[in-house]
């Protein structure tokens, strides 16, 4: 794909993105979670099988899939894997080739990269005459950009083997995300902009796959990071951290000070709670893992 086409964010959005992920320990925090799911999960999905295929939506820099290949790979060590990854940011595909070039252990498996919205991925698929299916496919806060949730998940959903699983971690729809969200003054900031749009939580993914009648669990994992630097002007990590929170790649370009403030008082006040000082935000989410 040529640079030009990219279809996700780039440069001082992915910056924002990393100071978020220090801060929150969002990968972390929910490692543990996942290797407690997956496992079993895992046993069962590859029972049998003589090999085993899984494809990546919005997989970022690799992070989280590389912990999840790995996982599968110490419980079938025997068994060939292929990964697909469908991600639209040209530089976060190259930090993941990276990443998998540095693990050993990871050259055993077979990667396809498809640098594409997940839409333009569905097209694709769909103009084949055989699609490929996945013995698991997973969606890590990916959901949130989807252009229709319920097309999306039901495509996703038809493209497991007989025995899949498809994971999705999203926002719970009890966390700090969503008050913030729904603020009027996010509304004002953001008129005009795809970051416009309704947000998602784990209660419209599941109410989606209720509609569909598809078979789920669902965990949820109440969680907080302190969010105290966003409310210090003079700190670089709190303006990138407040800059990905707000869906913002330059805060201070982005708004009035009076609207500033009104997301400060929506975050510490209705998104957050005060300890010893310091303001932490809730970002409960969930794990929710629908049966082929």
């Amino acid at each position: 794909m040529a640079a030009g086409s990219q279809t996700c964010f780039e440069g001082i959005a992915i910056q924002n993105f990393y100071v978020f992920l220090e801060q929150s320990k969002q990968h972390e925090i929910l490692l543990p979670h996942l290797h407690d799911i997956l496992l079993p999960e895992f046993e069962r999905i590859g029972a049998g099988k003589s090999s085993l295929d899984v494809l990546g939506v919005g997989s970022g820099a690799g992070e989280m899939d590389v912990e999840m290949l790995s996982l599968l790979q110490s419980v079938f060590p025997a068994v060939p894997i292929t990964a697909d990854i469908v991600e639209g940011s040209i530089q976060l595909t190259d930090s993941f080739k990276a990443l998998v070039a540095k693990m050993a252990s990871l050259q055993k498996i077979s990667f396809a990269w498809h640098i594409m919205s997940s839409e333009d991925y569905e097209k694709q698929v769909k103009a084949q005459e055989e699609m490929k299916k996945f013995d698991f496919i997973h969606m890590i806060h990916v959901v949130y950009y989807f252009e229709n949730l319920d097309e999306a998940l039901r495509f996703h959903h038809s493209l497991l083997k007989n025995n899949g699983r498809l994971l999705i971690v999203v926002t719970a729809a009890s966390s700090g995300w969503v008050p913030l969200w729904k603020t009027c003054l996010i509304k004002e900031l953001c008129a005009g902009t795809d970051i416009d749009k309704p947000k998602v939580t784990s209660g419209d993914v599941t109410a989606c796959l209720k509609s569909q009648g598809l078979k789920y669990d669902e965990y949820v994992f109440p969680n907080s990071f302190d969010i105290t630097e966003c409310f210090n002007p003079d700190s670089t990590t709190g303006e990138s951290l407040f800059s990905f929170m707000t869906s913002r790649s330059h805060l201070s370009q982005s708004f009035t000070p009076d609207i500033r403030a009104g997301i400060l008082d929506v975050l510490r006040n209705k998104s957050s709670t005060i300890k010893d000082g310091r303001v932490f935000f809730n970002s409960t989410f969930s794990c929710i893992v629908v049966h082929a």
